[in-house]
């Protein structure tokens, strides 16, 4: 009997899979794979102050996150709004930051306790800010451009808990496969339970994330898969209604494991790139303006595009008036720019902005 798009998935299969998931393709690939995430995760690791992987890079992902699902907002109005502590901004922007405070806190949770349909609630409200539950009500349908029903997730939520719950299962079972191909299975059987009314794909992504740190692949969460769905968007679906209506896991994970490779070796590129710039405008300043030097002053104009007085009132570098000349200094050599928007200065850091949004 074919698959019938219109009609609640409720014989979703559960978990594991009832075919070969590491085929010899499948193993090939996971091995490239492996090898360059483990480049990046001892990259990253060398880096002193990683408040700029963890603030600035991971904006990035939020906003291309979010992207995904038509909520839009610009580079400057995010990183502007990020830079201020008084929220006014639109409504897209707070959410794309929205999606970087639950991935945050997923991260400091799993110190704390393991992957799980809880955890799972709680991404989905922080980047909601809605007081969600596990999906009661019937009717979500999801649909293309043309408005076309392409699948219908399953209804009740005693059979979206169970779902879960099997899902919990499998995320946690000692079967000995390769966490990778494991994290595959994951993001597709968690965005085909569809457990809310919203938010299922950024938080779908987020737990990507999450669990390759739970699996020590990763230390900090700096991988960011959405640039290359967004590149791969078409790949993307079909991989997954691959899996729906023919049980054709292979393409499915082999996608999702070249979406972590390319990803990988991209992000891996860009700390390279900013590792050198810091270094760059260490020895500018330590040559050109020693009288206001520090790793510090250096870290702080890093680790957010969009610097502040303030930044380094906080982070005990300088008083207010010290640091507005140590800025304005810095402006006069042209690392950073002065940009007064509203009664705000900013001090922007234009080699770090353009390479965060390329």
């Amino acid at each position: 009997m074919p698959f019938e798009r219109s009609t609640p998935y409720n014989d979703l299969p559960l978990l594991p899979p009832a075919v070969e998931l590491e085929t010899k393709a499948v193993l090939k690939q996971a091995i490239s794979t492996n090898r360059v995430l483990a480049n990046l995760r001892g990259l990253a690791a060398q880096i002193p102050n990683q408040g700029v992987l963890i603030n600035s890079i991971v904006l990035q992902e939020a906003r291309l996150s979010s992207e995904i699902e038509n909520i839009v907002t610009t580079s400057d109005e995010l990183y502007r709004a990020d830079a201020d502590a008084d929220g006014k901004t639109d409504p897209h922007t707070k959410e794309v930051l929205r999606y970087r405070e639950a991935l945050n806190f997923g991260f400091k949770e799993l110190s704390k306790r393991p992957l799980t349909t809880n955890l799972f609630v709680d991404i989905v409200r922080i980047i909601k800010e809605v007081e969600f539950g596990i999906r009661r009500i019937p009717g979500t349908a999801l649909q293309n451009d043309h408005k076309e029903v392409v699948y219908t997730p399953p209804v009740g939520e005693d059979v979206i808990r169970a779902k879960l719950a099997n899902l919990e299962q499998f995320i946690h079972e000692e079967d000995g496969l390769d966490p990778l191909v494991k994290m595959a299975v994951m993001h597709y059987q968690f965005e085909a339970i569809h457990p809310f009314e919203d938010g299922n794909g950024r938080t779908g992504r987020i737990l990507n994330l999450l669990y390759l740190v739970q699996c020590d692949l990763l230390d900090i969460p700096v991988l960011f898969l959405s640039r290359y769905i967004i590149a791969n968007k078409a790949g993307y679906y079909e991989g997954l209604r691959g899996v729906t209506e023919h049980q054709d896991w292979e393409n499915w994970i082999l996608y999702m494991l070249r979406a972590v490779e390319s990803t990988a070796q991209q992000t891996f590129d860009q700390v390279t790139r900013i590792r050198a710039l810091m270094e760059q405008v260490r020895e500018r300043v330590q040559k050109e303006a020693f009288g206001i030097y520090s790793k510090d002053l250096v870290e702080v104009i890093f680790r957010h595009p969009y610097t502040k007085i303030q930044f380094l009132v906080d982070a005990g570098i300088a008083k207010r008036q010290t640091a507005s000349t140590y800025l304005q200094t810095l402006a006069g050599l042209g690392i950073l720019r002065a940009d007064k928007h509203g009664r705000e200065m900013y001090y922007i850091n234009d080699a770090l902005f353009n390479e965060l949004v390329t």
